[in-house]
């Protein structure tokens, strides 16, 4: 399945009261024919995601992986402010020498850091301005005991 294509969309023959009706046929033909590939192009590889009842996307329809362009950084910008994410969130694990080499560093940021904590895993958070260079450094938030329900 291919999606339309405007380029293959040719109005010449269509943009006067004078031009010719057997002239517009074909031109007709093709743009009809493009917009057959429009619809046919919903919810079909190459396509585009169509919304439910909801105006959602639903799941099926949704990347397993999504990424930026280049080295921009991806951004979720809810208009409540809030991002909210089920079940887990799993930070990929970092050590803290490829936690400090990193230059994107902003207050907030927050990592899991295999060897953290005095070579133990932590959680780690940016926070203010605290190097030489006046900028975030890396806080530990320890890991205490393991979940218990009593």
């Amino acid at each position: 399945m291919t999606w339309g294509t405007a380029g293959n969309v040719n109005t010449t023959n269509l943009d006067s009261g004078t031009d010719s009706p057997a002239a517009a046929r074909p031109d007709i033909k093709a743009a009809l024919d493009e917009l057959i590939l429009v619809i046919q192009g919903r919810g079909a590889a190459s396509g585009v995601a169509p919304l439910n009842a909801s105006t959602k996307i639903d799941a099926s329809y949704l990347p397993s992986e999504i990424n930026s362009a280049s080295a921009t950084p991806l951004t979720l910008d809810p208009a409540t402010g809030k991002v909210l994410l089920e079940e887990i969130l799993n930070l990929k694990p970092q050590t803290v020498a490829q936690l400090n080499a990193r230059t994107d560093i902003a207050q907030g940021d927050v990592a899991f850091c295999s060897n953290g904590d005095a070579g133990t895993e932590c959680i780690a958070v940016a926070v203010g301005e605290d190097d030489s260079a006046g900028n975030p450094t890396w806080k530990v938030v320890s890991i205490g005991n393991a979940i218990s329900e009593t």
